[in-house]
């Protein structure tokens, strides 16, 4: 992107390569208590979620895997045993500091051999194209700058009949779940984000990324845009989340 271009950093307008560094800022503030909020946040259901989204992946013994902006590694923990010790999954995230923490934590599990480490960027790739058979971004695509260029890194790193799984917050389509979610969001996830983490504005910014975030059906088609094929998603939560799928041929 060229410097005098603008994107959004939640509900602020900012220039597009200063992004990155402010999402970097929110991280490095919340990395050591981000599973902690996790479950707060989401009352412990983001693992179910999770659960549900990698099932979506049809993960099979000897694949090779990409957890992009993994973070403190729980889909990459939840993973790594259904690709088996001849597969293969790789941890990774922009920030280092969040990665640090899932590098840590699946250290003290006993997670070796089968996994591996990278700070990347989701833009730029530095993987050969066609390395690996799935790759995953679970709540971290509404924090890339350029989605599309995005996008189509993971399609090139993609082998052939391989799969994206994007797991991302999204629009509420239950009837009266958006006012309810909205006071949530705004009012219970700062004081939330100040008392366990001393960082309202860190979760402000999570509030309003999820709403410039695009909905269900912008997202279908920027993937469709991008090259991905047979691209679907299902709606959780209400609409709260959803899952997206597409492939690679």
């Amino acid at each position: 992107m060229e410097p005098s271009e603008t994107t959004h950093f939640g509900y602020q307008t900012v220039a597009a390569d200063e992004k990155a560094r402010k999402v970097a800022g929110v991280f490095d503030s919340v990395a050591d208590k981000y599973d902690v909020m996790n479950d707060l946040m989401s009352l412990g259901v983001h693992r179910l979620w999770k659960r549900f989204a990698i099932r979506l992946a049809q993960l099979r013994p000897g694949e090779r895997v990409l957890d992009l902006a993994g973070g403190t590694g729980d889909l990459t923990n939840r993973m790594r045993p259904l690709v088996g010790a001849d597969g293969w999954v790789v941890l990774s995230d922009i920030n280092a500091s969040m990665l640090g923490e899932g590098r840590k934590r699946l250290l003290d599990e006993g997670a070796i051999g089968n996994v591996a480490y990278a700070q990347v960027d989701a833009e730029q790739l530095p993987f050969p194209d066609n390395t690996f058979d799935c790759i995953t971004i679970g709540f971290g695509l509404r924090n890339v700058t350029d989605q599309l260029r995005a996008l189509a890194a993971m399609l090139g790193a993609l082998k052939p009949g391989g799969r994206i799984i994007i797991l991302e917050f999204s629009r509420p389509l239950a009837p009266g779940l958006k006012p309810v979610y909205d006071l949530y969001s705004f009012k219970v996830l700062p004081l939330l984000g100040k008392l366990v983490v001393n960082d309202a504005d860190s979760y402000r910014y999570l509030a309003e990324s999820i709403r410039m975030h695009p909905d269900q059906e912008t997202l279908l088609q920027m993937m469709q845009e991008t090259g991905f094929e047979r691209c679907q998603y299902f709606n959780l939560a209400g609409g709260i989340v959803a899952v997206h799928r597409g492939y690679k041929f």
